[in-house]
C-alpha cells in the first residue's frame, strides 16, 4: 500500500464493491443484475488482489460483510423463477454486512498508517543507523561481566536534493522485517495485539538511507534524543525529519534492555527488561536507575560524535558535525536523561525536555538553557510533576522556558498521533500532524536562538505554542 494515502486502489474497490453488492437487492429489477454481478466482480477480484499483496487487518471486516451479502445477492439471480426474500427479512441482513463493511473503513481512520508530514525545510532529509559500544562501561543488564554497553543511534541529517536512487526509508528499522520486529515489541510492551499497529512496517519516512550529506561545507548542530520508557530511537521520526531539514543533525538512541526492542547489527534482538512494580518508592528507584543509565548513554554518544566527524568512524558525515553545539534531548523519561546528562556533562550546551519528569536524586546547579514542553496540565496529572520541573528548571545558570502546549497528552510530543485513534485521552486534540507540527516548531524556535547566532529570545515565538513560563537565572 502507498503509504501516502489513507487507502489503496484496491482496497477503495473492495469497499464500493461490497457497498454495491449489499445494496442492489433494491435496484429496479432492469439494472439489478448486471449491477450485482459487476458488483461480485469487483468485490472477488479486489480481495484476491489484496489476498496476494497481502492484506490490512482492517480489511477483514469488509470482506466477511460481502462474503455474508454475495450468496443472498447472487443466487436468486441465478434461478429462474427464485424469489427473493420479503425486504422485512432481507433489511436485517442487509444491516449487518453494511456494518461489517463500514468498520472496515473505521478501523482505518483510527489506526491508519502513519503519513509523515512533509518536511517544510530547506533540505532533503537522509537517515543513517550506527551501532557504539563503550569498551570502558559494563552492560549492568546482564551477568556476563564481558558485556559492554550498546546503544544503537539512527542519524537524520541535511542531505542533498533528490540523490539518486534514494527510497524513502521504512518507518521503525532498518527493513521492513525490523520494523515488524519493532512494532511488535511496542504493542507488547503497551499491552495491545500485535496487529493493531501493523500499519508501522508498512510506513515509510521522507528521509533516504545512507545518501550524502548536503553539499557544501557547513558544519550542522547536533541533537541527541532519547525516547520514552520502552520506547525506541524512531518514536519521534516527524520532529526528527522536520529539524534534519532545517539544517540540525538528530541522533535517536535506543537504550537495549529499556527500550522495548533493540535490533543489532548481528541480528540478535534484546527485548526491554523495565517493568514496574506497582510500589511507588521502589518504581520511583528503578526509574532514578534508568534515567541514570540514559544519561551515561547520551554523554557517551556525544563524545563519539568527535570521532564520527574525524571519519574514524565511517559515514556521510565525517567533517559536517558541528561537536561544540550538541544539545540532549527526550521525551518522558528520556527527557529526564537529558536534564540528568547536560547536569553531569557540561558540553551539552542546551536541554529540550519533551513532557519528562526529572528523576535526578539530588539534582544540582547546571549551566545550560532548557525548553520544557509540557502537556496539559489537569487533575490527572501527576501532582508532583511540575514542582519538581520547576525546581529543576530554577537550578539552570542560563534562561530556560517551560512551554504548556493546550490540547496535548504524554504521547501529542511523538509520532503517536500519526497512527492512534484521534482521542484526547491518547493523543491530544490537535489531530494528527498537530502535535508533532507544534513540537518541532516550538523546538526550532528555541534552537534557532541558543545556537544560531543573533537569532534573539525565542519568548515571543515560544508564546505563539502555549503558555510559556521564563525562569532566568537567579542573580549572584
Amino acid at each position: 500500500m502507498n503509504a501516502d494515502v489513507l487507502f489503496s486502489l484496491w482496497e477503495v474497490l473492495l469497499v464500493l464493491g461490497a457497498v454495491v453488492l449489499v445494496l442492489a437487492r433494491w435496484l429496479p429489477p432492469r439494472p439489478r443484475r448486471p449491477v450485482t454481478f459487476g458488483a461480485a466482480a469487483v468485490t472477488v477480484l479486489s480481495g484476491v488482489v489484496l489476498g496476494v499483496l497481502g492484506p490490512r487487518w482492517q480489511m477483514l471486516p469488509v470482506v466477511a460483510g460481502a462474503a455474508l451479502a454475495l450468496p443472498f445477492a447472487v443466487s436468486p439471480l441465478l434461478r429462474r423463477g427464485a424469489r427473493r426474500a420479503p425486504w422485512w427479512l432481507a433489511l436485517p441482513g442487509a444491516a449487518l454486512c453494511l456494518a461489517l463493511v463500514a468498520a472496515g473503513p473505521g478501523a482505518v481512520w483510527a489506526l491508519p498508517t502513519p503519513v509523515f508530514p512533509e518536511p517544510t525545510g530547506r533540505f532533503a532529509v537522509g537517515t543513517a543507523v550506527l551501532e557504539l559500544t563503550d569498551p570502558e562501561r559494563p552492560e549492568t543488564a546482564t551477568p556476563a561481566p564481558e558485556d559492554r554497553r550498546t546503544v544503537v543511534t539512527q542519524f537524520w541529517y541535511p542531505a542533498r536534493k533528490s540523490a539518486a536512487g534514494a527510497r524513502p526509508a521504512p518507518y521503525l528499522g532498518r527493513t521492513e522485517h525490523e520494523a515488524r520486529v519493532v512494532s511488535d515489541a511496542l504493542a507488547d510492551y503497551s499491552g495491545l495485539p500485535g496487529f493493531l499497529l501493523d500499519g508501522l512496517p508498512r510506513a515509510r519516512t521522507h528521509a533516504a538511507y545512507d545518501v550524502p550529506a548536503a553539499d557544501g561545507a557547513e558544519r550542522f548542530p547536533v541533537v541527541l534524543f532519547s525516547p520514552g520508557l520502552g520506547g525506541v530511537r524512531a518514536q519521534n521520526t516527524a520532529w526528527a525529519q522536520e529539524l534534519a531539514s532545517h539544517g540540525y543533525v538528530v541522533v535517536g538512541l535506543d537504550h537495549p534492555y529499556d527500550s522495548a526492542a533493540v535490533v543489532l547489527t548481528d541480528g540478535r534482538t534484546v527485548r526491554t527488561k523495565v517493568s514496574a512494580t506497582g510500589d511507588d518508592a521502589e518504581d520511583e528507584r528503578r526509574a532514578a536507575g534508568w534515567t541514570a543509565v540514559r544519561a551515561a548513554d547520551l554523554s557517551f554518544v556525544r563524545a563519539q560524535l568527535g570521532r564520527i566527524h574525524s571519519g574514524a568512524i565511517a559515514g556521510p558525515l565525517t567533517g559536517r558535525l558541528d561537536t561544540a553545539r550538541v544539545v540532549a534531548a527526550g521525551h518522558s523519561l528520556g527527557g529526564g536523561a537529558a536534564l540528568q546528562a547536560a547536569r553531569q556533562d557540561p558540553e551539552f550546551a542546551a536541554v529540550i525536555d519533551l513532557d519528562g519528569y526529572p528523576h535526578d536524586p539530588s539534582p544540582q546547579p547546571y549551566r545550560q538553557p532548557v525548553l520544557a514542553l509540557t502537556q496539559a496540565i489537569g487533575p490527572d496529572t501527576d501532582p508532583d510533576y511540575l514542582p519538581q520541573l520547576t525546581r529543576v528548571l530554577g537550578l539552570s545558570g542560563a534562561t530556560s522556558y517551560r512551554l504548556t502546549v493546550p490540547g496535548t497528552g504524554h504521547l501529542t510530543f511523538t509520532d503517536a498521533p500519526l497512527y492512534l485513534p484521534p482521542l484526547p485521552s491518547l493523543a491530544g486534540s490537535l489531530g494528527r500532524t498537530g502535535g508533532p507540527r507544534v513540537t518541532a516548531a516550538a523546538s526550532l524556535a528555541f534552537l534557532d536562538a541558543v545556537l544560531r547566532p543573533g537569532a534573539g529570545d525565542p519568548a515571543a515565538a515560544l508564546s505563539a505554542y502555549g503558555t510559556l513560563a521564563v525562569h532566568r537565572p537567579a542573580g549572584p
